[in-house]
């Protein structure tokens, strides 16, 4: 009995680097949101009097996000992630579909398999670059491999091609959904700070209430401020996260799409050829 060919697929390097890049950014934004918070909402000019203590000058917002408490901080990094965390994703995903249009790539090398030019196909893959290509690569050169293998059946050969693009598959694949996850986690955990802030605002607006007397007018002011700048800021963070993660993940939808059909272009061209 022959024994199927090795896959020709080659082991992508560690995601180590990916891990680090969210570890260290994540404080760091976080900082930046905490330094913003301090030095550009805090700053004394925004205030009556040029005095933090006082109430922020009428229509000034830095000043009002400020008087909204530490949590305004802790989403100003979370918005700041989503920033980073995208961009992030843009130029992988982009690497990722390469160098020229994916739908005229794919069509290109449906092309050259029709007429039998494995050479051109792979020629083409070299060309476009990125994850398409690495795997529509992968799965010609197994093609190229198995045809010239008189050992190996119809039925063995395309299963050896299809399983050398579904190894290569599975090794792009992880790289173009990485740190997703934290985009999708800040679209829950914006809402929830926000929803946090506004509690805590209102707790502090009810206090201002429940003086003898006249209500404390500035505390009634400063705790209706966070509860409103809070929200505010939470639903913008939760809003921009849900929005580049879902096109992100349409993104990669077109990508496997894309991978999909070249790869049935491969087997079935294979298949009927050698009927």
């Amino acid at each position: 009995m022959a024994n199927a060919p090795k896959p020709t697929t080659v082991k992508k390097e560690s995601s180590s680097s990916s891990n680090l890049f969210a570890t260290l950014v994540i404080p760091i934004c976080l900082i930046v949101g905490f330094s913003i918070y301090t030095f550009v909402f805090g700053n004394p000019e925004n205030f009556i009097d040029n005095n933090p203590e006082n109430l922020p000058k009428q229509g000034n917002f830095y000043g009002m996000a400020h008087k909204a408490g530490y949590i305004v901080a802790i989403i100003m990094g979370m918005l700041l992630m989503v920033f980073v965390f995208s961009v992030e994703r843009l130029i992988v995903i982009g690497k990722a579909t390469g160098k020229g249009n994916l739908e005229g790539f794919v069509k290109k090398v449906q092309g050259f398999l029709s007429s039998g030019n494995i050479d051109s196909a792979i020629a083409e893959c070299d060309k476009q670059q990125g994850s398409v290509a690495n795997v529509i690569k992968s799965g010609l050169l197994k093609y190229r491999e198995v045809e010239s293998d008189s050992n190996l059946n119809v039925e063995q050969s395309v299963a050896a091609i299809q399983k050398d693009i579904e190894e290569a598959t599975s090794l792009e694949m992880p790289m173009l959904e990485q740190n997703l996850t934290i985009i999708a986690t800040l679209v829950s955990v914006g809402t929830l700070m926000g929803l946090l802030g506004t509690v805590t605002g209102m707790i502090k607006a009810f206090a201002g209430l429940a003086n003898s007397g006249a209500p404390d007018q500035a505390a009634l002011a400063i705790g209706i401020s966070e509860a409103l700048v809070n929200t505010a800021t939470g639903i913008l963070t939760s809003t921009l996260a849900i929005i580049m993660y879902n096109l992100f993940t349409s993104k990669i939808d077109k990508l496997t799409y894309a991978i999909d059909e070249a790869g049935f272009s491969i087997v079935q061209t294979y298949a009927s050829k050698h009927k």
